[in-house]
Formats: C-alpha cells, structure tokens, sequence
C-alpha cells in the first residue's frame, strides 16, 4: 500500500509537537519548582510519547526527528538551550536519538488497539526504549569519545538511571492516560483523527 504524503494539517500537528518537545526540554527555565534535589526534570520523553500515540507512528517519528534535525543545525532548543551539530557528541544525544523510535513504536501499538490499556502499555515500551538506546549511547560516549568518570562501568551507567525511573514511570503512565483522554475527548471527531482513519 502506497504512504499517503502528509498534509498541512499533519505537519502543523507536527510542528505543535516539534514546539512542545523544545519547550519541555527546557521546562524549568519557566517553572523552576520542577527541579527536585538539584535534578531538572524536563518533559522530553513525555512529549516524544504523546507524539507517537496522538500523532500516529509515521508522523510521530517524523516530527521527532525534524526535533533533532533542527537542533542539530544549531536552534537552541536541547535541554539547558543547546543547539549545534556538536551536541551529537554528548554523553545524552542518545536519548534525543531515542525519540524518534520510540514514538514510531508508541504509535505502532495505539493504532493496532485505542484501548487505555494500550495507550499505558505503550507509553511505557516507549519509556523502555529512551533508556535502553540512551543509556548504551551513554556508556558507549564516555568509552569511546567522551572523559568517563574514573572506575566507570556499564552497571555504574545504568544505576544512574535508577535515580529518575521512578519519575519517568509517573510521566509515563501520565502520556497515556492524556493521549487516551485526548483520543476519546478531544481528537475523536477532529478532521485530524478522520483523515488518518481514512488512510
């Protein structure tokens, strides 16, 4: 079956979601009380997951992508405002990367079933994959091109992630329940949904 090119209509909900990725990157620049114990905690994964499962996986991931394309050419719209190819070579591009997969999975699985327990299932799977792909793009940065602390190992790298799983998981559960609610509130009759059944 041929893809369907995207609309005006697609790409201005890409865009939206392009928008919000770079202003969760950066959360705390506007609402400080969401650092906790010196830690920021910024809503990236929470918008990549939204992305997937209220854009669908095609679209999901491509805004996704045009997200690190465009930081990558220099828009400071990272976390901490950074922009520029040589973000590449930091120890976190890897969750950036991340986001494109795991949207296109988180969309995959909504579409097979728009249940609740799907649109968490796959909130969570996506979550999955942002720490899988940037945890070992993590450890992989600091064995390969990037000063690693001393006495690094790969068990050290992923303990460091236990520290905001719980967070995350929160956030998660959270994508779902709003992409659900969007789904069966907001987007049910919306030429938007209509034209992306119609493929």
């Amino acid at each position: 079956m041929k893809k369907k090119k995207f609309t005006a209509l697609d790409l201005t909900m890409g865009s939206l979601f392009v928008a919000l990725t770079a202003v969760g990157a950066n959360i705390t620049s506007i609402a400080p009380f969401m650092v906790i114990g010196g830690v920021p905690i910024t809503l990236q994964t929470f918008i990549a997951i939204l992305a997937g499962i209220v854009l669908g996986s095609r679209l999901g991931a491509f805004s996704m992508f045009v997200y690190m394309v465009l930081g990558l050419a220099g828009a400071p719209i990272f976390a901490q405002f950074k922009g520029g190819a040589g973000v590449m070579l930091s120890p976190t591009f890897g969750f950036i990367v991340s986001f494109i997969l795991l949207a296109y999975v988180a969309g995959k699985m909504v579409e097979a079933k728009r249940s609740f327990p799907m649109y968490v299932s796959a909130a969570l799977v996506g979550m999955v994959i942002n720490y899988i792909v940037g945890t070992n793009w993590m450890y992989a940065a600091y064995l390969f091109w990037f000063e690693a602390p001393e006495g690094l190992t790969y068990q050290m790298v992923w303990a460091w992630m236990a520290v905001p799983l719980p967070k995350d998981i929160i956030l998660s559960v959270l994508a779902g329940y709003v992409g659900y609610r969007l789904e069966t509130g907001a987007l049910a009759h919306t030429k938007f949904r209509k034209q992306q059944q119609a493929v």
